[in-house]
């Protein structure tokens, strides 16, 4: 596997592990209720916000390579 095969690889799995944190994000965000958030929720989901906005980092640092 070449360079640029390792890298097509690593944008796939960044590209389905985002899927998945979109897909988390989204059933979170369903669990918050409208009134009284309770805090290990919103921990939740800004770890999952978190982990998200790292993963778009390095896909378009990829991007830029």
């Amino acid at each position: 596997m070449d360079e640029m095969d390792a890298m097509t690889e690593e944008k796939r799995k960044l590209k389905e592990r985002l899927l998945e944190l979109e897909e988390q994000i989204a059933e979170t965000k369903r669990r918050l209720p409208a009134h009284s958030v309770k805090p290990p929720v919103m921990m939740d989901l800004l770890a999952l916000e978190d982990e998200r906005d790292l993963v778009l980092e390095r896909i378009e640092r990829l991007r830029g390579a």
